[in-house]
């Protein structure tokens, strides 16, 4: 292991990485553009529907996105700010593409979960938050929308600790709701925060801070309002949970905080808070032992996404790694694990969505995107470390639906195995094939039959290929975790049993219900059956 310098070290402590979790529709979006905003990395941001300005938002950048107004693949943003250095990776809201943010989930040191102040906690924030549970990472709320008809404060915080199962700790306390809110209340200062001339959330705007206690503040709010604020401050002291910065870094405890990112309030304040709430990039796992971008001074990352087909004119392939120590340089050649050679890795680029600009340089806790001819899969550790480690696996979700993909013009035969194979490689869909079958029949499996449509749109814009989806009634796939020691020829299951291959050769099985999984393993003694396999 050879030293890191001081200048490295400097440049990692100044990283942040999170990611941005949320139900459809709760503003994680917009909530992303206004940290830009306060970054500096755009001067105007616009309004996701595009009524106030004409802008798209700026992290959805596919045709399928625009049209439909949610975000499908996950996209890394990176700004500066206070001196520090921040990635933002957001996710998908929307339950079909759960597993895109449970990998990006991987890359992330917290994250910071946006709820509907009108709505509470809502069911896909619920298994998007097991995933953050899973890898104890911090975690921080941002109940958004409060510039509309909000539910009330205690019940929002009941929500997330009843539905979550995580204690709360509120930093500020909203004032008014609707047309009626006003700012917000910092307990640990006692200063009321107030907010204006944002001009409909597309400019900064000007925060005015005013102790509790100074008569100045009977002109910003009413005294209805005062006093419940006054009499809600007295219960959540008294009975609410208190800060504490070690249950925050082991995901025990939410800090949570009220605003809008519509008409940004609220968005900075969070930011300032976060900030100071967070560390800068933690130890990975690894076969060699936990490594830690504090003491290991070569470069190491792991490939957590990948996506095809981000530049229209160049139909090319980049992977989303995430630096876990070292500093990057371009062009440089580090050993790819999984492949068991050297790479050069070229073309290096950081995102502002759609628009990148290439890097020269990047350090641990970074999120680049390297050109990929080919080579990465998701999962891979590059290093250019002696003493060679391997990161731990990222686990691919099984799926929950599947289809048989038919070609309408068996002339494209090779544009559609050239499609498919890149969509799957991306991680958005897994490919099957009949057991000893070749790539006749290809199989699809999602977990949400949304991304069927993505897969239909992807492969007639992007490869021109037109497909018919025929809707398969297996529910349940499992790998074979013991397939060395078993005659997978000689597997006897029921009838609704089905063998297929998935793209590293590896055999499967697939289950129409639950009752023939058992069955399948009542009949083939010493078989071993998992529902995840890992990258």
């Amino acid at each position: 292991m050879s030293q890191i310098t001081n200048e490295v070290k400097n440049q990692i402590k100044k990283r942040r990485t999170f990611a941005i979790i949320s139900h459809p529709d709760a503003g994680k979006t917009t909530l992303t553009e206004k940290f830009l905003l306060y970054g500096g990395a755009i001067n105007q941001a616009g309004s996701v529907k595009g009524k106030a300005t004409a802008k798209h938002a700026v992290s959805d950048w596919m045709e399928i996105e625009k049209e439909r107004g949610i975000s499908v693949t996950s996209s890394v943003l990176q700004f500066n700010y206070d001196g520090y250095c921040i990635n933002i990776l957001d996710t998908p809201g929307h339950q079909d593409f759960s597993e895109d943010t449970y990998r990006t989930l991987m890359a992330a040191d917290s994250a910071v979960m946006v709820i509907d102040a009108s709505k509470g906690v809502e069911a896909q924030t619920r298994k998007l938050f097991k995933v953050c549970t899973m890898r104890h990472i911090p975690i921080f709320t941002f109940i958004n929308k409060m510039d509309r008809e909000a539910m009330d404060t205690f019940e929002l915080l009941d929500d997330i600790e009843n539905e979550l199962g995580i204690a709360t700790c509120p930093i500020n306390w909203p004032i008014g709701s609707g047309k009626e809110f006003r700012g917000v209340y910092d307990r640990a200062s006692k200063k009321v925060e107030i907010f204006s001339d944002t001009k409909k959330g597309t400019t900064q705007g000007e925060v005015k801070k005013v102790d509790i206690n100074d008569p100045e503040i009977s002109w910003l709010i009413t005294d209805d309002q005062r006093v419940q604020l006054e009499e809600e401050i007295e219960l959540q002291d008294g009975a609410g949970a208190e800060f504490d910065q070690e249950l925050v870094s082991k995901g025990e405890l939410s800090p949570v905080f009220f605003g809008s990112a519509l008409t940004n309030f609220g968005v900075e304040t969070f930011l300032q808070h976060f900030l100071q709430m967070t560390t800068s990039p933690l130890p990975r796992t690894s076969d060699r032992g936990p490594i830690d971008p504090m003491e290991e001074g070569d470069f190491s990352a792991f490939v957590f996404k990948i996506q095809a087909n981000m530049n229209k004119a160049h139909r090319d392939r980049i992977a989303f790694m995430r630096i876990c120590s070292g500093e990057f340089e371009a062009g440089m050649d580090v050993y790819h694990m999984q492949g068991g050679k050297k790479v050069r890795l070229s073309q290096p680029q950081q995102m502002m969505a759609s628009e990148r600009k290439m890097i020269s340089k990047a350090y641990g806790g970074d999120i680049i995107g390297v050109f990929d001819p080919g080579i990465f899969s998701i999962g891979d550790t590059l290093t250019t470390a002696q003493d060679k480690f391997t990161y731990e696996g990222i686990p691919t979700f099984a799926p929950e639906h599947f289809a048989r993909v038919r070609l309408i013009d068996s002339m494209k035969r090779k544009q559609f195995v050239k499609g498919v194979t890149q969509i799957a490689q991306e991680g958005a869909i897994q490919i099957f094939q009949e057991y000893k079958g070749g790539m006749e029949e290809i199989i699809v499996g999602v977990v949400g039959v949304l991304q069927f449509d993505v897969l239909r749109f992807r492969l007639e814009n992007e490869y021109n290929v037109e497909i018919r989806l025929e809707n398969l009634p297996y529910e349940h796939i499992r790998w074979i975790e013991n397939k060395e020691e078993v005659d997978v020829d000689a597997l006897t299951g029921t009838s609704d049993m089905k063998k297929v291959i998935d793209m590293k050769g590896n055999p499967l099985l697939l289950f129409v219900n639950a009752w023939s999984v058992g069955m399948t393993l009542d009949r083939n003694e010493g078989l071993v059956l998992s529902e995840f396999s890992k990258n």
